[in-house]
């Protein structure tokens, strides 16, 4: 374990010094703005998802106005995201929920945010520490996924279960920036159908190296 959380930290230390303003790329002013892009962006890009919020956010001021958002009518305002029937619900029954149990304000505790509609903990890791500064774990997000696995960091493909086993490896110092610094990678170098091991500055350090690139 030991030897293992050494080859995390020069991960970490190696992938800092690369992309030094590693942070979630969807544009938000405060927990609530998050919180409605971070459920837009499943199943879809950052970019689609801030050309959306663009408009969305100058016509939704408050939570009240999501919570009295006409169903069929935000449908359509989020519809380029896909999966928008469920995403349009999951908001909005969301925003009723936190108007009436939580005064308005997005909550800041995992428990209550995952007791909302469409927030799992992905969703409510991503506003605890990038709404609320507050880390109580590691987003793990289909990048995360992938690189974990590929990096030999875990062997699990459940979101809760990989969380679990980065928590061990991964000081808790860096929680919040990793997730994002794999996510930064994963869209440059370590991409799902073909990965561009020979730029990666990590490569010397990730077991699946030669399986991608046998004769390198």
């Amino acid at each position: 374990m030991a030897i293992q959380n050494q080859r995390v930290s020069e991960i970490i230390s190696r992938l800092k010094k690369e992309y030094p303003g590693a942070k979630t790329a969807l544009r938000h002013a405060d927990p609530l703005q998050l919180l409605i892009a971070t459920v837009l962006s499943a199943q879809c890009t950052d970019e689609r998802v801030n050309m959306v919020t663009e408009r969305l956010f100058k016509k939704y001021r408050s939570v009240k106005d999501y919570a009295g958002a006409d169903l069929k009518e935000f449908e359509g305002e989020i519809r380029s995201t896909g999966f928008y029937k469920n995403k349009a619900r999951n908001i909005i029954g969301a925003c009723k929920r936190i108007v009436e149990e939580f005064k308005g304000r997005v909550p800041d505790t995992m428990e209550a945010l995952t007791s909302l509609p469409g927030v799992g903990r992905k969703t409510a890791n991503l506003i605890l520490s990038s709404g609320y500064g507050i880390v109580v774990g590691i987003v793990v997000d289909t990048h995360v996924r992938r690189l974990s696995q590929r990096l030999g960091l875990t062997k699990n493909d459940d979101p809760e279960k990989i969380e679990e086993d980065l928590m061990k490896l991964v000081h808790e110092k860096d929680w919040e920036v990793f997730s994002h610094l794999l996510i930064w990678h994963g869209r440059r170098i370590c991409q799902a159908k073909k990965p561009l091991c020979p730029e990666c500055i990590v490569h010397h350090l990730c077991p699946s190296y030669r399986k991608f690139y046998p004769k390198a």
